[in-house]
């Protein structure tokens, strides 16, 4: 019988491949058409086009940590957001640093979450830069620009994030790091502001790593006026307000010498863009 039948397969077999059709050329799959919207068309103009930045926010790459809960932003908040990044972070380096520098120094693509990124430990991811060529942002849904504090958070994770890749382009010379050395540790989310600020560095945060560090001293600058940043320095102790106006030399001067930016200048223009979103 198990020979019979394989016969009898054989034999169709044969018979269905001399069966002489005229097939058709055109495919039958047709290709998926996605109508394109005006978000797209905003983020096409606004990113792509001029900077060559991808924008994702309709679903979820697959390069995240697995294990984890992410969904894509309310599609309402997309717009305001990339609003705000385009005049935080893109106009103002533009109007400071040049017409050419976003699109010589920029990630290829930027990623929106709409929820939080929650770690193990308790503590919350704000956004991160990836080898420098992504920078993403979480936490999307709840941008609320009448919420000043929270909003200048945004405004705080976009100016770190993107010191990481300025950094990957041209790293600052490994001198910084040794400005308080014995002082880094992974535990800086069991450490209080102030005691964070008496060991020279202006966030818990700053203390996990050189790196972080840098990039919490420049995003700081930037996340606030030179009046208000000033008088947050000066309130700190003596010795720890020494050792952070120590790192604000060495960062200021960085900008300056590798990429002939004036930090407090571009401090200035990044205060007044922020002013013309917070409502």
């Amino acid at each position: 019988m198990k020979k019979i039948y394989i016969a009898a397969v054989l034999a169709l077999s044969l018979a269905a491949c001399n069966n002489k059709e005229t097939l058709n050329p055109e495919s039958v799959i047709q290709p998926r058409v996605t109508a394109q919207t005006a978000l797209d068309t905003y983020i096409y103009n606004n990113f792509q086009k001029p900077y060559n930045i991808s924008v994702t926010y309709n679903y979820i790459d697959a390069d995240f940590e697995m294990g984890k809960y992410f969904y894509p932003p309310t599609e309402a908040k997309v717009q305001p957001m990339l609003e705000i990044v385009k005049k935080v972070w893109i106009d103002s380096y533009t109007q400071v640093a040049g017409q050419d520098f976003i699109k010589s120094v920029a990630p290829r693509q930027i990623s929106l979450i709409g929820g939080y990124n929650m770690n193990s430990d308790g503590t919350i991811t704000l956004g991160f830069a990836d080898s420098g060529m992504k920078i993403t942002l979480f936490n999307v849904d709840q941008l609320d620009v009448t919420k000043h504090d929270a909003t200048r958070q945004y405004f705080h994770t976009i100016q770190h994030e993107y010191c990481h890749i300025i950094n990957q382009r041209k790293p600052y010379s490994e001198e910084y790091g040794k400005i308080t050395p014995s002082d880094y540790t992974a535990n800086w989310y069991n450490i209080q502001l102030a005691d964070a600020n008496k060991k020279g560095f202006i966030t818990p945060y700053s203390m996990l790593n050189d790196i972080e560090d840098f990039a919490e001293m420049t995003s700081g600058i930037l996340s606030m006026s030179k009046t208000d940043w000033d008088a947050k320095v000066n309130a700190i102790p003596e010795e720890g307000r020494n050792i952070i106006r120590k790192k604000e030399e060495f960062v200021v001067s960085y900008f300056k010498s590798e990429w002939n930016i004036d930090l407090y200048k571009l401090q200035e223009v990044v205060e007044n863009q922020m002013l013309s979103v917070l409502q």
